[in-house]
């Protein structure tokens, strides 16, 4: 038997409702209370004049009515507990209740929730003293830019600031001025978080969770995401920046975890649950919860609903949704363009004639009305701030937002303000250059990867008593054995003519992978095969292959000789080799126990590309129509492309041994194929995270020029080349700048990032300012057609980042201020270390949640007189090679010894001279 419905609400969501359940066999009469002009005899579909504010009153219209199912639009009424009051007086109401609706009700609850059950999301607190929340805006370790009215406020209670000053203002206004009202009593400060932001919806019977197709809300006013927020001025659905696999991963660690936390607590969620998710470079986060169909999401979401929508509510009631999976349409995507009234989302006026459509209706776009009323006599009259959504469904994005503009322009009301870019970002997304990969070259790094899973089970089979991985550990050997094997291609060689250097970058491949288990290179042994044995040739290769391992500290013991012809050209000939280390057994790397939350990464400069990614460098060679012969734009004056491309291997075996078998060094990851992303996880405990800064560390210039003449995007700059990191090491906190000295008395080494606990769906390496850093890399500028004709070329002299050292006594407002201008990459300064005159100060805190210096206390009331105080900050300076002194903020008179030591090396910062000493700190020396 038919039922009757009732929708709870007048937007153009509840139209859209009321039009999609009226579709259904099952529904026989549509009510909308209070509804608006779409909703009045149209069909099935008929407004309510009930109140739905008094629930008892509401209850017993819907018993006297016959009203089976009862749908709720809005979300003021679920918090009011409209769900448990109707059902209590036995009326079956669709949507969560009061407790579980908490989600959207409270912010404070529910990022509190959100913390409780491991469900990504910005860091953040909330207050209720105005003066609290502005110190923590100020002394946050990250951008704490957003604030938000922590209970309901129409959608618009969200301030995403530029900056500190402008969040401060967002908290007065909200909390001292009361714009939001009762909301605002209680605030949330947030992480502004990057990236793309969508709306993912699901259908949520208490224990199964159906996602919707996600889709995109635009709340800005005008085009380019520009003017005021607004409760949403149009839609598009689906999204094609989420992929299946990401909206797989928003479901288990956002949707079901929230689903089965809710049920844990003795809440069932039972409803529409809405996830408002950035989409950031370390997975998912949630940014809000609504508990509800979103306006304007629910209008592309209706026309894309395949499944009979009484029947979907119905399941979802009966906890039946594992059984009814929800069919959406393919291939078609919605777009719906909100008409507002000029003036909003401030004041505006009413009664204003609607004219055009009738038209529409006749074009397939659907209309759903908002602030709607009909006009005494006939026609339709506006009466409210979002008046229509007009929505088109087509196969194509480009075709649903140009069948949805055309159904706007037919439809007129004076002064009616409405963008016309709904879907930019979906379009820049689908019509992006698309540089060149991996992939492109004939290399597919992701079949290699299913290929090692493949083959691990069988190489598994042939394990002996006391194996481990590639190590032996034998209780008659007082050293365990290891070796390693290794292929390298000779294409860009044999083209250059330049043979020696391949030696060498077979030995490195070898050895340094050998060194990473924290071994010793002990011999080595070549394989050598041809198509026609060029003995010139041949001679160049071995003998680059014994000075290597001369360089190594390792035996050349011999090799082979194979001379093929028929399976090589005649000049073609490839590398193979084997080397053999061994490690006490105690020491082997990586000491996966030992690594934690904390450690720092160190950083060992590679001198180039060191042998990988060659297959796209040809690739990218083809692109620009240059030679290996062609002068290069990077490298040094007088050298050609391919000189460069060869630049040999560094083999890190003497530098690193004497670090290794001090114990120090808890893991090393030697950065070869599959770059930084795949090699560097491959030494870390699951649980672990990188946060790697590329403006700390000096990127050669041939991978911006690779980086820009192939439009390789970050993640296949990172995943195939070693981006300027040729080693990795993870060090304690505690050892970092002893291992850094060492290191930089025989090369380049940084501090480059640090561990932290990896949330649920994130990356476990994440690579920050690389994009910046690779335009800043040297050599940049040189234009390719100059270099072609040889007026021009060699690379830029790299810049040098000052050496810092920053005094402070107090809470360190301006070492704040200090640290987040050297994190730009343009910044020609680097903060080496803090030293406070007095233990605890803020400032030290700080200074020690950067991790990437050293933190230092040099309590003054230990020293007999100033003299000696001075004399201790003198010898620290010296030892950690500090270039330049700031005083911020420190409260201790120097005497004259010191100050004509460090004359002209030493400056008294305020927050006004912060920026002018950072950007000018290499001129100041």
């Amino acid at each position: 038997m038919a039922e009757r419905v009732l929708v709870i609400g007048s937007g153009g969501r509840e139209h859209a409702l009321a039009w999609k359940l009226a579709q259904s066999p099952h529904v026989q009469q549509v009510l909308v209370a209070p509804g608006n002009a779409g909703t009045a005899n149209s069909g099935k579909i008929s407004n309510s004049a009930v109140s739905v504010n008094n629930h008892s009153i509401l209850a017993q219209y819907c018993k006297d009515h016959n009203v089976g199912l009862v749908v709720v639009g809005p979300e003021v009424p679920l918090a009011a507990g409209i769900v448990d009051d109707l059902t209590a007086a036995g009326v079956t109401c669709f949507g969560p209740s009061a407790k579980a609706a908490q989600l959207e009700a409270s912010k404070s609850f529910s990022k509190s929730f959100m913390d409780r059950h491991n469900i990504p999301t910005a860091r953040w607190n909330s207050f209720t003293d105005p003066q609290d929340a502005c110190k923590y805006i100020q002394d946050a370790e990250f951008p704490a830019l957003v604030v938000k009215a922590s209970g309901l406020a129409a959608g618009k209670g969200v301030v995403v600031a530029r900056d500190k000053d402008e969040a401060r203002k967002a908290v007065l206004d909200i909390m001292k001025d009361k714009a939001f009202g009762s909301a605002g009593e209680t605030v949330v400060v947030e992480e502004q978080l990057e990236g793309e932001e969508v709306s993912c919806l699901c259908f949520s019977d208490g224990i199964t969770v159906s996602p919707m197709p996600p889709a995109q809300d635009h709340k800005r006013l005008l085009d380019g995401d520009q003017g005021p927020n607004t409760g949403g001025m149009g839609a598009y659905c689906p999204t094609p920046q989420v992929s299946e696999e990401v909206l797989q991963e928003i479901k288990r660690s956002v949707l079901q975890k929230t689903v089965d936390g809710m049920r844990e607590e003795g809440t069932p969620y039972v409803g529409v649950l809405y996830a408002g998710v950035m989409l950031t470079k370390q997975g998912p986060k949630v940014l809000e919860f609504n508990c509800r169909f979103g306006d304007p999401e629910c209008q592309v979401l209706m026309p894309l609903l395949k499944s009979d929508l009484y029947e979907v509510l119905k399941n979802t009631l009966q906890a039946d949704l594992s059984s009814s999976p929800v069919q959406w349409l393919e291939n078609s995507t919605a777009v719906t363009v909100v008409m507002a009234s000029g003036g909003y989302p401030a004041s505006y006026k009413k009664g204003l004639e609607i004219t055009g459509l009738s038209q529409v209706s006749e074009m397939g776009i659907q209309v759903f009305h908002a602030g709607t009323a009909l006009k005494e006599g006939g026609g339709v009259i506006t009466s409210g701030g979002r008046v229509l959504t007009v929505t088109a469904v087509r196969p194509t994005l480009e075709s649903a937002l140009c069948s949805a503009n055309e159904g706007v322009a037919v439809i007129s009301f004076p002064d009616a303000v409405y963008r016309r870019d709904i879907g930019h970002h979906a379009i820049t997304y689908l019509t992006r250059t698309r540089g060149l990969t991996y992939k492109d070259s004939g290399v597919d790094i992701a079949a290699g990867n299913r290929l090692v899973d493949v083959i691990k089970p069988l190489a598994k089979a042939t394990s002996r008593p006391g194996q481990s991985s590639l190590v032996y550990q034998e209780s008659d050997l007082p050293l365990s054995q290891l070796s390693h094997y290794v292929v390298i291609t000779a294409r860009i060689a044999q083209a250059c003519g330049i043979h020696s250097t391949l030696g060498q970058d077979l030995v490195a491949m070898c050895v340094n992978d050998v060194l990473a288990q924290g071994a010793e290179p002990l011999f080595f042994l070549d394989y050598f095969s041809c198509g026609h044995l060029d003995v010139r040739v041949a001679s160049s290769v071995i003998g680059g292959i014994a000075d290597a391992c001369q360089m190594a500290g390792c035996a050349l013991l011999g090799g082979e000789t194979a001379e093929m012809p028929g399976v090589y050209g005649p000049s073609d000939y490839d590398l193979a080799g084997f080397c053999v280390g061994a490690v006490e057994r105690g020491a082997v790397l990586p000491r996966l126990k030992d690594i934690m939350e904390g450690d720092l990464l160190i950083g060992v400069a590679s001198s180039g590309l060191h042998s990988n990614g060659f297959s796209l460098v040809r690739k990218i060679l083809e692109r620009t129509s240059l030679q290996y012969s062609s002068p290069a734009p990077f490298g040094q004056p007088g050298q050609n492309i391919g000189e460069v491309l060869l630049t040999p291997t560094k083999i890190y075996s003497r530098l690193l041994q004497p670090i290794l078998r001090s114990g120090a060094v808890k893991a090393y990851a030697h950065i070869t194929g599959g770059g930084l992303l795949e090699n560097i996880p491959r030494i870390l405990p699951p649980e672990l995270a990188v946060d790697l800064d590329a403006s700390r560390w000096r990127i050669p210039a041939v991978f911006s020029w690779l980086q820009r003449e192939g439009s390789l995007s970050e993640e296949e700059m990172s995943r195939t080349f070693n981006c300027g990191l040729g080693a990795v090491l993870v060090v304690s906190k505690q050892d970092a700048q002893r291992v850094l000295r060492l290191l930089q008395a025989q090369e380049e080494a940084w501090i480059v990032g640090s561990l932290a606990h990896k949330q649920p769906g994130a990356e476990t390496v994440v690579i920050r300012n690389l994009e910046q850093s690779l335009k800043d890399s040297p050599g940049r500028s040189p234009d390719t057609s100059v270099l072609q004709n040889g007026a021009l070329h060699g690379e830029h002299s790299t810049r040098k980042r000052t050496r810092v050292a920053v005094l402070i006594s107090g809470t360190g407002t301006n070492l704040q201020a200090l640290m987040e201008q050297v994190k730009k990459p343009s910044s020609s300064a680097e903060i080496v270390m803090v030293i406070s005159n007095r233990p605890g100060v803020m400032g030290l805190k700080r200074a020690s949640m950067a991790v990437l210096f050293v933190c230092q206390v040099v309590d003054h009331k230990l020293y007999g007189s100033r003299a000696e105080f001075d004399g201790t900050i003198d010898k620290v300076l010296e030892e950690f090679r500090v270039e330049l002194v700031c005083l911020a903020g420190f409260m201790r008179i120097l005497t004259g010894p010191f100050v004509r030591k460090w004359s002209g090396r030493f400056y008294s910062i305020t927050l006004l001279t912060v920026f002018l000493f950072i950007t000018s700190a290499a001129l100041l020396l």
